[in-house]
């Protein structure tokens, strides 16, 4: 492939949510050409997040899809470069990075990873359909929409049980199910104990769910004992998942320093490789927030536009 097939860009941004978007249309405006690489999901996990009410500016709330269509607009708008394609490698190559995808690959000066995070699902048929009509994975985000009703947090470990206790302070009552016993629990004793002590937090041992039920929304579960193997259907306004997050780093395993947990290792925003910066969920194990994403694409191409001038 030669040169001139090559899209050629200052900014190459790998994901386009929160993260990626943001730190595309900060390089436009600075004045930098930028080229955004969507992936498999332009969006994120926005793309399944009906409304957005902790965004600021957005005082009536606003459709997670919306939002990104709008931010996808405005990278556009001030003259960034969206390409809808899966980036399956980036290579240093002579001072530069040759970002690898089939059909429209690239060469750039620097890159920022931005391809997020996914949350873990139990991967049933019935919990597909209900995603965004009663099932989240994010407490902190879709809490407030279940006040006065009945939820379920799934998993076992400390965000399981800020996740109930977060829950506790909108819904009626927040049923806790673990596939395991009570001492195989993995979350920490203190953590467990705070949970424990809420009267609005209950626990079901040895549980899980075998069926999501409803219509339009979700309105019960099929809960089996994994002892006794008795079913049993309970009313539920909501789920939520927290056994854990996957970031989306296969990608670039092998070429940037990643912890035991999958999330890219970063000083700042700079990962171990030099003029490669990370943004959002995939370096960020802690907040995962809309909003924090997009502070940290900022910061990236910052770093990133201070890494090129002093090159």
């Amino acid at each position: 492939m030669s040169e001139n097939d090559l899209i050629i860009a200052d900014i190459g941004v790998i994901g386009a949510g929160p993260a990626g978007y943001s730190a595309a249309i900060y390089g436009v405006r600075a004045g930098l050409t930028v080229a955004v690489w969507t992936g498999p999901e332009p969006g994120g996990q926005l793309m399944t997040t009906n409304m957005v009410e902790n965004f600021i500016g957005f005082p009536e709330g606003i459709m997670g899809p919306e939002l990104m269509e709008r931010s996808r607009q405005q990278v556009e708008h001030f003259g960034g470069q969206i390409i809808n394609e899966i980036v399956t490698g980036i290579e240093p190559q002579d001072g530069e990075f040759l970002i690898k995808a089939d059909k429209r690959p690239g060469k750039v000066k620097a890159v920022i990873i931005a391809t997020g995070a996914v949350a873990r699902w139990l991967g049933t048929e019935s919990e597909a359909k209900f995603r965004g009509r009663g099932i989240s994975a994010c407490a902190t985000c879709d809490g407030f929409f279940f006040k006065g009703k009945k939820v379920t947090v799934v998993g076992a470990g400390d965000v399981a049980m800020e996740d109930a206790m977060t829950l506790a302070k909108y819904a009626d009552s927040v049923v806790v199910l673990v596939r395991g016993t009570e001492e195989s629990m993995k979350a920490s004793k203190i953590m467990q104990d705070r949970a424990k002590q809420n009267p609005k937090i209950k626990f079901m041992f040895n549980s899980e769910i075998e069926e999501f039920l409803g219509d339009q929304f979700l309105q019960s579960i099929r809960i089996k004992n994994n002892v006794s193997g008795e079913m049993q259907e309970m009313p539920m306004d909501g789920v939520f998942m927290a056994i854990g997050h996957k970031p989306n780093t296969d990608m670039v395993k092998g070429l940037v320093e990643i912890d035991e947990g999958g999330w890219i290792k970063v000083k700042g925003t700079q990962t171990s490789v030099p003029g490669i910066f990370a943004a959002g969920d995939v370096a960020d194990k802690v907040y995962r927030q809309a909003i924090t994403s997009a502070g940290t694409g900022c910061m990236a191409l910052l770093d990133a536009k201070k890494w090129l001038e002093h090159k």
